[in-house]
């Protein structure tokens, strides 16, 4: 056999793995076992095809056929690769990129927070290029009940620290000593719904007077929030509009970061 005959046979393997790989995606995607006739349809080619394709993936263990439904779903060595790929990402790495490519979009100040030992800590900062003056940056830990940081914890993440934590603050907020305003449990509660309505959080000038902030919440694979990523900038060029293209960049790009820590958005029911 020839060299280019070879190179021709090495293409040709590659190119049958990609044919076959769209089923792969249509199962992890689908959530749940599937006949062969909505798996074929749903992944773009015809049943005796994809039949072929799902005899060999179960020969390897990445698909399993159940003898009594007929339905596939994905096989053990699907699981194998799918925890190996997991213990190997790390939040903050992966979620890099997407803070970088979301500064030049918006053109303003972005930042990615985690949960610390002291709350709501940023752990990665990258100025605009327009010089905007705030006294944030790596390491500083967010109010929870004033910053669009904090609040979207609040409303997206789950931890009994973060509960006394809200505590503390509420109190601190009851006895006036807060100088950012008072804020109630009820209005609190309000705050949270609204949030978790729009799916992200904003601060309109309360930790910083004059600068907006849009906050969007971060998923693992576990349906947990691993961390926030923000944006933030002058009021004059971030309205506080939840529709404003920063806040849907924002939204998009903590999607973005989701999908790739192995998050999936839970199934949409129409009610029948």
């Amino acid at each position: 056999m020839s060299g280019e005959d070879k190179d021709e046979d090495s293409r040709q393997g590659i190119q049958s793995i990609e044919v076959g790989v769209p089923l792969l995606r249509v199962l992890a995607d689908h959530g749940a076992p599937m006949m062969l006739r909505d798996l074929a349809r749903e992944a773009g080619m015809p049943a005796a095809k994809a039949h072929r394709y799902l005899v060999s993936f179960a020969r390897t263990g990445l698909v399993t056929q159940d003898p009594l439904s007929g339905r596939y779903d994905l096989g053990h060595f699907a699981l194998d690769l799918g925890l190996a790929s997991l213990a190997r990402l790390d939040a903050v790495r992966v979620a890099t990129p997407v803070l970088d490519a979301l500064g030049d979009e918006i053109g303003e100040t972005v930042a990615l927070a985690v949960w610390g030992n002291m709350g709501p800590t940023i752990v990665r900062w990258v100025d605009s290029k327009r010089p905007v003056t705030v006294n944030l940056r790596t390491g500083s830990v967010m109010p929870l009940l004033h910053s669009a940081i904090g609040l979207c914890f609040v409303a997206f993440f789950d931890s009994p620290l973060l509960q006394r934590r809200i505590e503390e603050e509420l109190e601190i907020s009851a006895r006036g000593d807060d100088p950012r305003g008072p804020i109630t449990r009820t209005q609190l509660d309000a705050l949270i719904a609204d949030i978790r309505e729009h799916g992200m959080s904003r601060a309109v000038g309360s930790v910083i007077p004059g600068i907006n902030a849009f906050c969007a919440p971060v998923f693992n694979h576990d349906g947990k929030m691993a961390l926030a990523i923000t944006g933030l900038g002058p009021a004059g060029l971030l309205p506080s509009n939840w529709n404003s293209p920063v806040a849907k960049a924002i939204h998009a790009a903590a999607h973005s970061i989701s999908r790739q820590l192995g998050w999936r958005a839970p199934a949409a029911h129409d009610g029948k």
